[in-house]
């Protein structure tokens, strides 16, 4: 459906036909993962006038969302977007309806509550990693891939930023359920929209018996060990990401400082990440993205030890937009080596499990950081941060053993026959988007 570009650019990447269309559609729906859990939480807060109550409910609902993405992105791999993200979307948009009107009438039991929010978490549609694997069937060059998945990572990050901002325009003139209702509506035409378009069908269901569904087999071992390096530094930039929001919150009360010198210092996070994202994906690199991935990883955890020796806000914030530039990129470094790795079958799940890993980061990283600030000094818990991006580093990566079934490269036009994928070896080696789950630094299915 495609063919490369002499020149790869972000406009490049936009005039492959019908990507417009589909990514637009795959960040409508995205959008609604950015509203729904800040109107999530106020409806919560309102209906059962309990922070504890209102805090389990989301820990349910993140992590049903959260642990199970590899089995819904499995779904899609093998019945294709249409036949597995419309029933799922839909599923998941009328659960949360429910849960909206469940909210709307107080005294609702905390266990109805609990286990509905469990079980829409649980349908949660995995539009990134979709949308990401269509991205690498529809570009055949990593040039342009390495382009694609950066765009699509930066944007991302944007969504998880505008999102609140939706959601507090909406609380001012209606009740904190109108804001489910409406990441409802997102996720249900976003996802009608993209699984409808020509370019979702071009990931086609996989063929039953591949080895590459056979997880217990030599070829699903030879996966594995080719995705650990990219799902651990995924978690580790996860833990790290989410440790700055707790430590610059503490770093302000030690000063005296108010909430806006907070949301400016974590904003400059966000810019800082998606800078690199853009800049990461406009170098044509000359290494390939398993050697780049430690480095970007060591570079973010160098940059937050260093933000803990800040002696005022505006080093601090200096020292967070420099991590910030690591973040994007070793989360979308991530996702290519994941979308190199895949066998036949597997692209959608590769990058699940990364989402799975970032997002798992996030939470980990949240509740050792909030153990640690009260009994270590802020500048240990500066480097204890940025020790973990470091130590992910240290994995080693490996390719998946072609002899275990991986094909070798080929172009990456759509067959029925076979889909085989290129082994991530060339001069301008490509890489991958992230987020948060990645940062975003939130959950982002």
């Amino acid at each position: 459906m495609s063919t490369p570009s002499p020149r790869p650019s972000y406009a490049a990447v936009l005039r492959v036909p019908h990507a417009r269309r589909t990514f637009a559609a795959a960040l409508v729906g995205r959008l609604s993962y950015g509203t729904v859990s800040l109107a999530l939480m106020l409806s919560l807060t309102r209906s059962t006038g309990s922070y504890a109550v209102a805090g389990l409910v989301m820990a349910l609902f993140g992590a049903t969302s959260v642990f199970l993405s590899p089995y819904r992105a499995s779904l899609v791999d093998r019945h294709g977007p249409r036949r597995a993200l419309l029933p799922m979307a839909l599923l998941y948009a009328a659960l949360l309806c429910v849960l909206a009107a469940a909210c709307r009438h107080p005294g609702t039991p905390a266990g109805v509550l609990a286990a509905t929010a469990a079980i829409t978490g649980a349908c949660t549609p995995p539009l990134g990693p979709t949308m990401r694997a269509v991205w690498a069937e529809l570009l055949p060059d990593r040039a342009m891939l390495q382009r694609a998945y950066s765009l699509d990572g930066v944007a991302e990050e944007l969504l998880f930023v505008s999102g609140p901002l939706l959601v507090g325009a909406v609380v001012g003139v209606a009740p904190p359920a109108a804001g489910v209702v409406l990441s409802a509506l997102l996720v249900a035409v976003g996802t009608l929209a993209f699984a409808t378009s020509p370019a979702a069908g071009v990931l086609r269901p996989a063929e039953h018996g591949k080895d590459a569904d056979a997880p217990g087999g030599r070829a699903g071992a030879g996966q594995a060990r080719a995705l650990l390096q990219p799902v651990v530094v995924a978690a580790g930039v996860g833990v790290s990401v989410s440790a700055v929001d707790l430590l610059v919150v503490a770093f302000a009360s030690e000063r005296g400082l108010g909430d806006g010198t907070v949301a400016w210092v974590l904003a400059a996070l966000s810019l800082g990440s998606a800078v690199g994202g853009l800049l990461n994906g406009a170098v044509a690199w000359s290494s390939s993205a398993r050697a780049r991935l430690p480095f970007l990883a060591v570079g973010l955890g160098l940059c937050l030890a260093a933000a803990g020796l800040a002696p005022g806000v505006i080093t601090l914030a200096v020292a967070v937009v420099c991590a910030g530039l690591f973040v994007a990129p070793a989360l979308t470094t991530a996702y290519l080596i994941a979308d190199e790795s895949a066998a036949p079958g597997f692209r959608t799940r590769a990058g699940a499990w990364c989402n799975t890993a970032v997002n798992a980061g996030l939470s980990a990283g949240a509740a050792a950081v909030g153990l640690l600030v009260e009994r270590l000094p802020l500048p240990v818990c500066f480097a204890v941060s940025g020790a973990v991006a470091v130590a992910a580093a240290l994995v080693p990566g490996r390719r998946r053993d072609r002899s275990a079934g991986r094909p070798g490269p080929v172009s990456r036009r759509p067959s029925r026959s076979r889909r085989s994928r290129p082994s991530g070896r060339s001069g301008r080696s490509g890489r991958s988007p992230r987020r948060r789950s990645p940062s975003g630094a939130s959950g982002r299915p």
